[in-house]
């Protein structure tokens, strides 16, 4: 699992060495080079701030703020109740500022592939400054190939990705020792007060733009909480502390050593810290380890992706499961391709890592800062001393909105890019929401209660057709309207009527002997409510299935039976209560080309009857 976690957790901020301190010493140089104090400062930043963001706050404290397991900002919205907040309510707010920060690892993952092999292909410029103009090529047809990769699944390149990325760590720590022996003065640099001495003697504009590249060299920690589910809060921290913490350390300060001796070599440390003979190599490695940071934060998208539309924060989508034994790997080929588009647009946007570095990092700041708060609230929630909570989680949100601080002078730059595409995510997210409840209220209205149900079964039907049918439910009371309309039209029902609900939980994953809830309404009419968790696949045909296994649902024979199930088609009103028109237009316009439920549910294609309903919000 360690080694795991060394492939998809660590990718980013393992190949962060290849532009973090390039960038930070850039900023702190005065003309083509720079002074020996400013690099000793500039590691001691990078150092300190690995220790105090991602060893001690990530790997210490966050960790312990777990669903079940599971982390990340929905597994932080899901324990604190805020799905379901009613409007007005701090929890409401609460959910608004969760799902920006959800939205913001959109934004981290259209920049982190394009930065992270722009950065490890510019080492072909070390020994042919020739080979520039092929740079952008050269990266656009990796990232191609590696979208074009993920409808084939991760599974086999998930299992070489731990050894190729302890390799890399491997040689991160050589190239450090090597640099390191040349300048031992540069261990000065572990001492805090470098960092610290050096900011203060600097001007403010000066010292922001440093913590700002500064920060580069933690971009990544995120990952570390977010990937929790997959491998393990234990794992986790062994892969940090025991090989990560040591390799990058040592790799920060090798480069560190060589401006030391040489501040000419400003321009690519990371790559000039290698043997000549070596440098192609190098770069060749450097790009596959790039593929691998890209892959985990395209891989952590696609999950994040599933989790919010099972929680009903976006619409529902197409989702492949790429192989049979493994939950986390799936396809989603919608968020795959507008995740491309925007990572192809910022490399011919930007056209450089130094130009994306100043569209890097406002985004990963404003979401560790959420992070920190909303951990905050679950460590209160979960009976923690409040002072305790505010010294402790207070003193890192002090440091996380330094660093947004620090960041924020770049948002013309490029630091607009992932907070416009965060922003795009999170309007249409809370969009979705709040169309959903619309049409929820609308189909309240419309919908009958279980009595007239009933009455109609007993006295209002003309005949019980043989067989059974099952209608999908959208809320667990009341009559489906497909049935209502199923009644109104044909004045008969089945002999069995099923009314099949599924219930998205708080809750990573719900077992398979709490899956289904039976509820007899009368004879031959029965309620089923199917339980999931948001990191679960809701399959009804396999939920049902289970249930008749159980001895739950007797004398159904699921391979012939229909499956009715409402469509809806939405009508947007100015003289209805809701949202503005215009928002609602693009609700509608989402409800329209989202996935069918019958398919998104698992629901035997050639078994399915739909009934269209028209709903006005």
């Amino acid at each position: 699992m360690t080694m795991g976690a060394l492939g998809v957790v660590y990718g980013d901020i393992g190949t962060s060495p290849l532009y973090a301190l390039k960038e930070a010493a850039k900023t702190a140089a005065h003309g083509a080079t720079v002074p020996p104090d400013a690099v000793l400062g500039v590691a001691s930043l990078i150092l300190w701030a690995l220790l105090l963001i991602i060893s001690l706050k990530y790997a210490l404290l966050i960790l312990r703020a777990d669903n079940r397991g599971e982390g990340g900002i929905v597994a932080l919205l899901a324990l604190l109740h805020a799905r379901n907040a009613q409007p007005g309510t701090w929890r409401s707010h609460l959910l608004v500022v969760g799902l920006v920060g959800a939205a913001l690892l959109y934004g981290d993952g259209a920049i982190t592939p394009a930065i992270s092999v722009l950065s490890a292909i510019e080492g072909l410029k070390v020994d042919a400054p020739s080979l520039a103009p092929a740079v952008v090529p050269v990266t656009v047809v990796i990232l191609v190939g590696l979208f074009m990769m993920q409808k084939q699944g991760t599974g086999f390149i998930g299992r070489i990705f731990g050894p190729v990325m302890l390799a890399w760590f491997a040689v991160l720590a050589a190239l450090g020792i090597h640099g390191i022996v040349k300048a031992p003065a540069v261990l000065a640099a572990l001492s805090p007060l470098y960092a610290v001495e050096f900011l203060i003697h600097q001007d403010f504009h000066v010292s922001f733009a440093i913590l700002g590249a500064a920060f580069l060299a933690v971009t990544g920690g995120e990952a570390m909480y977010a990937d929790m589910g997959h491998f393990g809060r234990l794992p986790i921290r062994l892969a940090w502390f025991a090989i990560c913490l040591p390799a990058l350390v040592l790799n920060y300060f090798g480069q560190a050593a060589l401006l030391i001796t040489d501040p000419a070599m400003i321009e690519n440390p990371f790559f000039q810290l290698c043997p000549d003979a070596l440098h192609y190599p190098l770069v060749a490695f450097s790009a596959v380890a790039t593929v691998i940071a890209s892959q985990a934060i395209i891989s952590g998208v696609f999950s994040l992706t599933q989790q919010s539309i099972q929680l009903g924060f976006l619409p529902r989508m197409q989702i492949r499961h790429t192989t049979s034994d493994a939950i986390g790997q799936i396809y989603v080929p919608l968020v795959n391709w507008l995740l491309a588009a925007a990572t192809l647009g910022a490399v011919l946007s930007f056209g450089s890592s130094d130009a994306l570095a100043g569209a890097y990092g406002i985004a990963v700041s404003l979401l560790m800062a959420i992070t920190t708060l909303l951990a905050a609230l679950v460590a209160i929630q979960w009976g923690y001393s409040p002072w305790l909570v505010v010294a402790v989680n207070g003193a890192f949100f002090v440091i996380d909105v330094i660093f947004f601080s620090a960041n924020s002078i770049k948002l013309f730059e490029g630091g607009w890019f992932p907070l416009l595409l965060a922003a795009l995510v999170a309007f249409m997210m809370l969009t979705w929401r709040s169309g959903v409840k619309l049409v929820e209220a609308a189909r309240a209205k419309l919908r009958q209660p279980e009595e007239d149900l009933i009455e109609t079964a007993v006295n209002k039907c003309s005949a019980r057709l043989p067989g059974t049918a099952v209608f999908l439910a959208s809320a667990p009371r009341g009559v489906p309207l497909a049935l209502t309309q199923f009644v109104k039209h044909n004045r008969v029902l089945h002999e069995r009527v099923l009314l099949v609900t599924v219930l998205i939980e708080e809750s990573p994953h719900i077992p398979d002997e709490e899956r289904a809830e039976v509820i007899e309404i009368i004879p031959g009419i029965t309620r089923v409510i199917l339980h999931y968790g948001f990191m679960q696949n809701p399959t009804i045909y396999d939920g049902l299935t289970l249930t008749c296994r159980q001895g739950m649902l007797p004398g159904i024979d699921l391979s012939d039976i229909t499956y009715y199930v409402g469509r809806e088609t939405i009508i947007p009103r100015e003289d209805v209560p809701g949202m503005w028109v215009w928002r609602e237009g693009l609700f509608a316009f989402l409800q329209r080309n989202a996935e069918r439920s019958a398919a998104f549910f698992g629901v035997p294609t050639k078994q399915v009857v739909e009934f269209g309903t028209e709903l006005e919000i």
